[in-house]
């Protein structure tokens, strides 16, 4: 097989900020490039939400769960879900159970985010590539993305999730998040081949855009509704003989949707 892909040619910014994608209803922004997720500390040592044991408590579980790749659980740990739930919900944010975030969209369970993106490595040493989120939601998934990838594009169909994920993520100052606005259907081409592909929305089918744009070598997760009617996670490999299919475990996602909003 061939090896996966670590991290294509840089695209040119200008001025520090994506050039605008040439396909109608496509808006690429930027998070302020000043430091990395990495180098920011877990958290205050304090109580409530802000204390570091909350978080840690979540990951024992994950662990014990099943979730076994230490660097997923490093990135869980890293990033503080709470700041990214409705504050009257804020005292579930380390449950393991998925929150509803406006619009008719939900924050999938941190369970559900560590499968998926210890899927998506499947055994990579160090950092994966070019990473595309489909579906950034509130942004936490693309957060916890930034630890574990060079450099990650997540797109959000719905102009009112993309504003409140950059507000989410503004303080956190990513280096390598690109935030784009429009339809995650069509992917994004310009920043294509990507070393894996991560979706956060289920429809019929993978779209043939997604597979155009997934590097020789790379992965796609995402769930996909099964001849049954019901939703299912789906590993799709793009190897040197074609693309290899695995469906794994029932899940329930939002349904994958075109256009924006």
């Amino acid at each position: 097989m061939t090896r996966r892909p670590t991290f294509p040619a840089r695209i040119d910014f200008s001025q520090g900020q994506p050039a605008p994608a040439r396909k109608a209803g496509v808006m690429a922004t930027e998070v302020p490039r000043r430091g990395a997720l990495e180098r920011i500390p877990l958290g205050p040592q304090g109580l409530g939400m802000d204390s570091a044991a909350v978080r840690a408590s979540m990951v024992q579980k994950l662990a014990a769960q099943g979730v076994a790749d230490p660097a997923v659980l490093r990135a869980m740990n890293a990033v503080e879900r709470h700041r990214f739930v409705e504050p009257a919900l804020v005292n579930q944010a380390y449950e393991d159970t998925s929150l509803p975030i406006g619009l008719g969209q939900t924050i999938s369970k941190p369970n559900v985010v560590a499968r998926m993106i210890e899927l998506l490595r499947h055994g990579v040493p160090g950092k994966m590539g070019r990473v595309l989120e489909i579906g950034t939601g509130c942004g936490y998934q693309a957060a916890v993305l930034c630890q574990l990838a060079t450099e990650v594009y997540s797109i959000e169909r719905l102009r009112g999730l993309h504003d409140k994920a950059r507000e989410n993520l503004r303080p956190l100052r990513l280096a390598n998040l690109h935030l784009l606005f429009g339809d995650g259907m069509a992917g994004f081409a310009k920043g294509a081949p990507y070393a894996a592909i991560i979706a956060a929305a289920g429809g019929e089918a993978v779209p043939p855009a997604w597979l155009d744009q997934l590097a020789q070598g790379g992965r796609l997760v995402a769930p996909m509704v099964t001849a049954t009617g019901q939703q299912a996670l789906v590993v799709i490999d793009k190897t040197s003989d074609g693309l290899k299919q695995t469906v794994l475990e029932a899940v329930h996602f939002v349904p994958l949707k075109s256009g924006i909003a």
